[in-house]
């Protein structure tokens, strides 16, 4: 495991979009949610090209993304927007040369794909979480909040939902293990390839939207079947958001479909965590210790460690 340098105040953040094209009205009105946190930042030239649907071609994104490492003058690299597109772009990093240059790296949706590929070829800790395009309907202090103090370092640190998004324990209970997980599409499309993702005992997160009821039932099985869930120490089903059913109705809510395929598991399970598409998103990093406490009185998610090094502990080191 990898720390990347903690965020430190005025620090520089560099903006790109490794897949989908960004719309500039939204990115003139997001950005101030960054520099009025006091950061600096370096806009990538992906934010401003489109390319049919895509922020530039392979070759560009996978470019920036590679200068953006290796620029010394920036300290974190947050993604504008997920969409499509990181397949085409993964096969084109340099993952080496990632290890050497550690640093923040954030995004979630299609980038679930760039995480996963980076943490499990380096080792490097990446983080899902809040993007640009998580503030294009307006700022969410629950968003930047956590995001800042996870990047910064603040320890001890646990994730509690926010009043009006309570989380949903299916099953109760305790567990420790990393934190490893994402977006169900991109997880599902990387089973059987290089990158597949193999949470070990560790604690998974699942999210996505604009899913069949049987769609996500389907994934559900599909990933049991291919044995993602065989030694998981606990399961977080992240905010399902615009979910959708046919005309003869599926019949069953996103927390029945879960105990239906996963109720027999002897694990701690929670639904409706502050992750995903929805209005709230916690930044949670990828590979990290955490600990899960599924209670129905108090459910949250405590880090057991800080996911970033600071300077001063280094030289110690």
């Amino acid at each position: 495991m990898i720390k990347p340098p903690a965020l430190q105040p005025g620090g520089t953040i560099g903006v790109l979009s490794p897949s989908y094209w960004f719309r500039e009205e939204y990115y003139q009105k997001t950005l101030p949610y960054l520099t009025d946190q006091g950061y600096e930042v370096v806009r990538g030239d992906t934010t401003r090209k489109q390319c049919r649907q895509y922020a530039g071609t392979p070759e560009e994104r996978a470019r920036e993304i590679m200068d953006f490492f290796q620029n010394p003058a920036i300290d974190a690299i947050l993604c504008a927007r997920g969409g499509y597109g990181a397949n085409r772009v993964l096969p084109r990093l340099d993952y080496e040369r990632i290890r050497q240059h550690p640093k923040i790296f954030v995004g979630y949706s299609d980038i679930t794909a760039f995480l996963l590929s980076i943490t499990v070829r380096t080792g490097l800790i990446t983080f899902h979480g809040p993007m640009l395009a998580s503030y294009k309907n307006g700022f969410v202090p629950y968003n930047m909040d956590h995001f800042l103090k996870t990047v910064s370092g603040t320890f001890p640190l646990s994730i509690l939902p926010p009043e009006d998004l309570p989380m949903h324990v299916l099953k109760p209970g305790t567990a420790e293990g990393p934190l490893w997980g994402g977006n169900m599409s991109l997880i599902l499309d990387r089973l059987a390839t290089p990158d597949q993702l193999h949470p070990g005992d560790g604690i998974l997160f699942l999210e996505d939207v604009g899913e069949y009821y049987y769609a996500f039932d389907r994934m559900l099985l599909h990933f049991r079947r291919a044995g993602l869930f065989d030694s998981i120490r606990g399961l977080i089903i992240g905010e399902m958001t615009e979910m959708k059913d046919q005309e003869v109705p599926f019949g069953r809510s996103i927390d029945e479909i879960v105990l239906d395929v996963c109720g027999d598991l002897d694990i701690p399970i929670v639904s409706n965590f502050p992750c995903g598409h929805g209005t709230y998103q916690a930044t949670l990093p990828e590979s990290l210790p955490v600990r899960l406490v599924a209670d129905p009185a108090s459910p949250m998610l405590e880090f057991l460690e800080p996911p970033v090094e600071h300077e001063s502990r280094k030289q110690l080191c």
